[in-house]
């Protein structure tokens, strides 16, 4: 008759090969697992392969951001260039070209915003950073706008007061001016960093996080308002200019020459104001009536081309004025082209 140890010692080693049958899934199991916590595209392990695509999958970069660090980058290099020059010219210092300089400030802070939020939100994506992200954005293209609307102010009082403008106007008024206008927009920048935003509810969102839907409302409005403005100044610069010319006309018989001048000047303030309108207008009223479940194609759609109006404003104010281009001419060649003029230049020149 066996022992009875036998039959035990029979049973274990029948039940052996179930148990080690039933461990290897687990230790799959756990691998898989932290495989996934490990840098996954780095492994060679066809077995996972799954796990990298999709981990890989989820990180896919929006073409649409791509576009817009793009764009902030071209925006920092042009602007870049004219902050650079406007400093280092000691005979750019009239109120003109501070206001320039002011834009252009404003416009290659706002190229870095979009570089840093780029960078933000695929490499160092959490809620501090995009905070100041909001910030500098919201603050560098709101003092954008108004330093739009300074120099068109510039304009339009350097042409109804011609006679007493350049005792009128002095530096320091202009740096007073900026200062104000610096101080509001950083104050509107700062309002998501100090709580006015949309990070703990998210239902408050409007179509750009986490900016709440009243601040995108009274950043809106507020262009809205600054654009209506504006028209009205270009519109009495338009009846100003058309005045002058009547009376040059008058007075030294031009009526051929003069009515051509003025017609170019118009139809190159109606480029400005048109390409100011058709860039920022459908971003405003987009952020009025649509909030965060709105599909995010269109925030894309519209906010693109707000940003590509900073790539254009120093080509208009900046690229255009012929002190820069000889600014720049010194700069790059150490010369001056013959073809360049050194009359005096006022604010309605530019």
């Amino acid at each position: 008759m066996p022992c009875p140890f036998v039959f035990e010692l029979s049973a274990f080693v029948l039940s052996c090969p179930q148990m080690m049958l039933s461990i290897p899934p687990v230790m799959n199991g756990q691998a898989r697992n932290s495989s996934k916590l490990s840098l996954s595209w780095l492994s060679s392990d066809d077995s996972n392969s799954s796990v990298t695509t999709s981990d890989l999958a989820t990180e896919t970069v929006n073409p649409w951001d791509i576009a817009l660090c793009v764009v902030g980058t071209v925006i920092s290099c042009e602007n870049a260039i004219v902050v650079a020059v406007i400093f280092y010219t000691p005979t750019l210092r009239t109120p003109m070209f501070i206001l320039i300089g002011s834009l252009a400030l404003a416009d290659l802070l706002g190229g870095v915003g979009l570089i840093l939020n780029f960078i933000f939100l695929y490499l160092l994506n959490f809620e501090a950073a995009r905070l100041v992200s909001a910030a500098l954005l919201i603050a560098s293209f709101s003092a954008s706008v108004c330093s739009l609307l300074a120099i068109t102010m510039d304009r339009y009082l350097s042409l109804y007061n011609a006679l007493t403008y350049h005792t009128e106007r002095t530096t320091t008024f202009t740096y007073l001016v900026l200062f104000a206008i610096w101080v509001t927009c950083i104050s509107l920048g700062s309002l998501p960093v100090v709580g006015w935003n949309c990070l703990e509810d998210e239902t408050s969102c409007s179509v750009i996080k986490p900016i709440t839907k009243n601040n995108a409302a009274v950043l809106s409005v507020s262009f809205l308002l600054i654009f209506a403005l504006m028209l009205q100044l270009y519109v009495q610069i338009c009846k100003i200019a058309f005045r002058h010319a009547q009376q040059i006309a008058v007075q030294y018989h031009f009526v051929a020459t003069s009515s051509t001048s003025t017609r170019k000047g118009i139809s190159t303030l109606s480029v400005i104001l048109g390409t100011f309108a058709a860039c920022w207008i459908p971003f405003a009223i987009y952020c009025l009536i649509a909030d965060s479940s709105y599909p995010l194609i269109y925030t894309y759609v519209t906010v693109l081309p707000a940003t590509c109006n900073s790539v254009i404003n120093p080509i208009i104010y900046a690229y255009r004025n012929p002190d820069i281009q000889k600014s720049l001419w010194v700069a790059c060649c150490g010369c001056i082209s013959s073809n360049f003029s050194f009359r005096p230049r006022s604010s309605s020149d530019v």
